[in-house]
């Protein structure tokens, strides 16, 4: 199974892509995890991605091209992967397509998670204070869903264009949205 999970920040992506990772025994690759490990490891990759976290900004693709596709290409990914928070906008789309053939590995679903912008400004705050995660502050926040609603959501067309797409609420108990997506993936 390769999947993408999609949505916007906050509606909960990292959570059913580690619930449906581990339900299919594949890997949830996170962009996101991947730039935040190399950050507080303060690795180059890491320094790198902080000039634009910091302020909101998402890591420019050419960056994170590379590090997507050097993780499809490791061994425990060979029998499926579920990426979250990539691809993002309409040359990462054409990025991943160029890499899936590549690898001879063809796109199963694409997952979009929704909820409504309060409950993803609730949940964002609550992750921070929780996590105490630098890139949750609340003009970050904004400034990523805005980017999110402009370049990542019109993606959605896309996949729902080639059949690929699978919608589901954001909002619930999380082991209802993950029953939901399992029963929709079959």
């Amino acid at each position: 199974m390769r999947l993408l999970i999609m949505g916007p920040q906050g509606v909960g992506k990292g959570t059913q892509a580690a619930l449906l990772a581990e339900h299919y025994g594949i890997p949830a690759i996170s962009t996101g995890d991947i730039f935040r490990y190399n950050i507080k490891n303060r690795t180059e990759l890491g320094l790198e991605a902080l000039k634009y976290t910091d302020k909101g900004e998402l890591v420019p693709d050419e960056l994170t091209n590379t590090i997507v596709k050097d993780r499809l290409a490791m061994d425990d990914a060979q029998g499926g992967w579920i990426l979250d928070g990539y691809p993002r906008n309409a040359s990462q789309v054409e990025a991943l397509d160029a890499m899936l053939a590549e690898l001879g590995t063809p796109l199963d679903k694409v997952v979009a998670l929704d909820a409504d912008h309060e409950v993803l400004m609730e949940r964002i705050a609550k992750r921070a204070a929780e996590q105490g995660r630098s890139d949750d502050t609340p003009e970050a926040i904004a400034k990523r869903l805005a980017t999110y609603a402009k370049e990542t959501e019109p993606l959605l067309d896309i996949y729902r264009d080639r059949g690929q797409l699978v919608a589901i609420d954001g909002v619930g108990e999380i082991n209802a949205i993950q029953a939901a997506i399992v029963e929709v993936l079959g």
